[in-house]
């Protein structure tokens, strides 16, 4: 009997998980990461994701599907790889992702290595997306989830070969209502708990401010400048301000006025109007790729510059130290610096890489 080891948030998705593996015949036993303490983040009230609560969820879950349950205590890792990473990316003016540098590095690095010292078979998450390989050219191959609304192969661009042959993701063919009514009709605790919305470390969305509590720094505020070169007023510091941001700039002007660009090092915020936004191209760089080894020629794809957008057509091609060009068949609006582009040829995940510029 094959053994997996399952990543149990404490939430109904990976509590599914472990019931359909169970029912596949499977040697089930499950593991819960503390990511953090309400500490490291300047946290009065308990977090709405990677609490005690979930972990307690969990483990009641565990109990009464009759499974082993871990919890492995991944808080300097977090530190390391997301929330310093999250932070410095911040200062230097960029917006990041950290889901994809929790599943590079934690998920799918730290947990995918304790899975191999466990003799485990497998890992197993929650996450929408489906896993297939290709006898023709060898490979693993990364598949959209099947509900269109919940699909996380956005999120997963980074796996790599040997990952993908240890991984399995019981979700995939799913949707959320069924599994829902999976849980219920279990009587999984969890069948009905909400979905986690924020990033998990800033439960209310004003990631600016857990910064500041993290760092003990203010931001310095500096000099609003419109595109034309006219001085438009002081902003509160950098961070507080994304590309293609267009609420709280609290600037009156004779049209409505866009983050269009940082200066870090002079402390500026550029403003300009909407059209300044769009762009004809991109460069991605920390590029991985999945269903080709590498990319040498240009290719005709679809991507995604942000987790909820629909794809959109482009081409990729190979420059030098890695890099890629992304170019668009129509200019596309707020291309963030930081975040993840990813690469798809219909359902399948090509590769993806990090926006540079």
């Amino acid at each position: 009997m094959k053994k997996v080891l399952v990543a149990m948030s404490g939430g109904v998705d990976s509590s599914t998980a472990v019931l359909l593996l169970q029912e596949q015949d499977y040697n089930v036993s499950g593991v819960t990461l503390r990511m953090f303490s309400n500490e490291d983040i300047g946290l009065e009230e308990e977090s709405t994701c990677c609490s005690l609560s979930d972990v307690e969820d969990a483990r009641l879950v565990a109990h009464k599907l009759g499974i082993e349950h871990h919890v492995f205590n991944y808080s300097s890792c977090f530190k390391k790889y997301v929330i310093d990473h999250f932070i410095s990316e911040y200062d230097c003016g960029r917006t990041p992702n950290p889901c994809v540098d929790c599943n590079k590095h934690i998920k799918f690095g730290e947990l995918f290595n304790r899975m191999e010292l466990l003799e485990c078979d497998y890992l197993a998450t929650g996450h929408y997306a489906n896993i297939e390989f290709d006898q023709a050219n060898n490979r693993y191959l990364l598949v959209r989830g099947e509900d269109e609304q919940k699909d996380q192969s956005y999120m997963l661009f980074n796996l790599t070969q040997k990952q993908l042959a240890h991984i399995i993701f019981p979700l995939g063919k799913m949707t959320k209502p069924e599994i829902r009514e999976k849980a219920e009709t279990a009587d999984l605790i969890n069948a009905r708990k909400p979905d986690s919305q924020d990033i998990c470390f800033v439960p209310d969305g004003d990631y600016a401010s857990v910064i500041e509590k993290i760092t003990g720094k203010k931001p310095k505020p500096g000099k609003f400048i419109h595109t034309n070169g006219e001085v438009l007023g002081t902003h509160k510091g950098q961070l507080h301000y994304t590309i293609g941001q267009r609420k709280g700039l609290g600037i009156a002007y004779e049209y409505p006025l866009y983050v269009i660009s940082k200066d870090v090092e002079k402390n500026i915020v550029y403003l300009g109007p909407e059209k300044e936004l769009f762009k004809d191209s991109l460069i991605a760089e920390a590029c991985n790729f999945i269903s080709i080894d590498t990319l040498e020629a240009p290719m005709e794809v679809t991507v995604k510059t942000r987790y909820r957008q629909k794809d959109i057509p482009a081409k990729i091609e190979p420059l030098a130290d890695g890099l890629v060009k992304v170019t668009f068949a129509e200019p596309q609006k707020a291309i963030t610096p930081g975040q993840a582009v990813v690469f798809y040829q219909s359902r399948y995940v090509v590769g993806g890489g990090i926006i540079k510029e």
